[in-house]
């Protein structure tokens, strides 16, 4: 989805990594889940809490739908001590 669709704008309301995300939609509101991958060790908590807000003010702002639900699934956790990407771990 892209332009100005829900999905769209719930995709880009996650600006971490690629997230995927599906929407239902009824009537003039929009439930969304979203898959990501997000930084560790941190709050992950809070993370997914900022995932979710930023989710709701874009689809709000750019398409004009309430969102009272957004489902968010960490995919994958991404070590800071990781030394660069396509390299191992550090253990």
């Amino acid at each position: 989805m892209g332009g100005t669709s829900v999905g769209g704008a719930a995709a880009r309301g996650a600006e971490f990594a690629p997230p995927y995300a599906t929407v239902a939609v009824h009537e003039d509101t929009a439930r969304v889940r979203v898959a990501v991958e997000l930084g560790y060790p941190s709050d992950i908590g809070a993370q997914c809490g900022a995932v979710r807000r930023r989710i709701a003010e874009r689809v709000r702002a750019l398409v004009g739908m309430e969102v009272p639900e957004v489902a968010v699934t960490v995919e994958r956790l991404h070590s800071v001590h990781t030394v660069s990407a396509g390299r191992e771990r550090v253990r």
